[in-house]
């Protein structure tokens, strides 16, 4: 028998619900409307009240206060559902940076659980990028990241930096917390909607409580939803095989030397010197928004792959500052005007005429408007590309993974192709075994049963 819900409103008034459908139940209980509930799949549990506690289950152990309630469960529904593939990107990028991120928080004499912070902002990606122009792991707007000293300019977006913007946002999350009386709730919201806002509702509702602030209408539906968020990533990124991920491909913690850059320096050049590929430094400095060092930041700590610092060091000195940098020209298309000449667009773009005729095949009988033509820029002063733009000119770049298994009694080629999912065939290619079917293994092997490709800082499964 399906049990009666009941919804308390923030006059006090119970609302019975059970004439309602499962789906309004499940709106009304968590005071989401149906025109904005984005989980497609309902949680198991129905919320009996919006303050009740679910049925007790033990949660993992944090230095954050974890909350079981109808809107935790109901994103801890969501993520191991509609929202599965998400989050399990998510997992996969997590010991990425988790560990250093740890640090960062350690140091500042924070909670290392705010990592899962980092989680539910940008799923610990570097180039996230919202609507609101909140850029990198932490999702800093421009303002916020200036306040906590991240250069950001036409060079370098520090915001992307993840050790940078890791130790920017535990400044401002101390800073929060003590502004919100040692509360984490509201110092969390209060670094989503930023702090006056959290401090408006609190005279508005006369209330500390961020699940009774969150019951009004003056806070957002993404503020609402925010520590609920938090705590439902916290809760299965801390024990992920208990909710259904127990099979996810973690990508490999960061790890870097620092070098200081007195100049402006290419990457190409740091890529040759140290006998990495270009892609790998800018997979490692994400913060930087052009081919090289800024050319006014003395002292720039640019990250190299571990190990490296030994060979890089020496052989860099060995080049004058003048080597070091290399003037680079790109193209851009320009629509000539109406009784637009080559004179002023040479002179706008600071080219000759010269150039652009001989670029363009142009004579002096050739029709200019409406034309589209090809102008020669030196790349410092070119048109800067949009953050969309930038996602489409990165270089994929691919590193293989292996994914192993311990053989246990009985297991054969047959079982063990079928519970992974790949072909017998394969599955003996990938581990020089020759006979297949039902020959059962020896207990104890170690056998590769998937593989996966690094592409962009995640981990795709690779075809074989």
């Amino acid at each position: 028998m399906q049990p009666t819900l009941v919804a308390t409103k923030a006059s006090g008034s119970p609302v019975q619900l059970a004439s309602l459908s499962r789906e309004q139940q499940l709106h009304q209980a968590l005071e989401l409307p149906p025109s904005e509930i984005f989980v497609q799949n309902e949680p198991e549990a129905e919320p009996d009240d919006f303050e009740l506690v679910i049925p007790e289950k033990e949660l993992p152990e944090s230095d954050i206060p974890l909350t079981l309630n109808s809107k935790v469960e109901f994103f801890i529904n969501y993520f191991q559902t509609s929202g599965r593939a998400a989050f399990s990107r998510w997992l996969s990028r997590s010991e990425r940076y988790i560990p250093m991120m740890k640090e960062v928080l350690k140091k500042n004499g924070l909670p290392e659980d705010l990592v899962y912070l980092a989680m539910i902002e940008s799923g610990f990606s570097p180039h996230a990028y919202s609507v609101a122009a909140a850029v990198g792991p932490w999702q800093f707007i421009s303002s916020t990241g200036k306040r906590y000293a991240l250069r950001i300019d036409q060079w370098i977006d520090e915001r992307r930096d993840p050790m940078k913007s890791s130790i920017a946002a535990a400044l401002y999350l101390k800073e929060l917390y003590d502004l919100f009386n040692k509360d984490w709730y509201l110092a969390a919201a209060g670094y989503n909607a930023g702090e006056n806002k959290i401090l408006r509702a609190i005279d508005m509702y006369n209330s500390r409580d961020f699940w009774q602030l969150s019951r009004g209408s003056y806070l957002k539906r993404e503020t609402k939803d925010y520590v609920p968020k938090l705590l439902a990533a916290a809760i299965i990124a801390k024990d992920p095989s208990r909710y259904g991920f127990a099979d996810i491909a973690y990508l490999p913690p960061i790890e870097f030397d620092t070098v200081s850059i007195p100049t402006r320096t290419d990457l190409e050049l740091v890529a040759r010197l140290t006998g990495v590929t270009y892609q790998t430094l800018k997979d490692l400095n994400p913060e930087l928004r052009r081919w090289c060092t800024p050319p006014d930041y003395p002292g720039y700590e640019l990250k190299l792959p571990k190990g490296k610092k030994g060979q890089f060091e020496p052989e860099y000195a060995k080049i004058p500052e003048t080597g070091r940098y290399t003037e680079k020209i790109v193209y851009v298309r320009h629509k000539m005007k109406r009784k637009e000449t080559l004179v002023a667009v040479a002179k706008r773009y600071q080219t000759t005429v010269e150039n652009l005729t001989e670029l363009n095949h142009l004579s002096k009988k050739s029709r200019l408007r409406g034309k589209s033509i090809l102008v020669p820029v030196v790349a410092d002063a070119a048109p800067k590309p949009q953050p969309a733009e930038e996602q489409k000119q990165a270089v994929s770049v691919s590193k293989l993974f292996n994914k192993y298994y311990t053989v246990k009694k009985g297991d054969t080629i047959r079982s063990l192709s079928r519970r992974f999912n790949v072909s017998e065939k394969i599955l003996s290619a990938w581990n020089n075994i020759r006979h297949r079917g039902k020959v059962a293994l020896k207990p104890g092997r170690r056998i590769i049963v998937a593989k996966y490709v690094e592409k962009n800082g995640e981990m795709v499964v690779s075809g074989g």
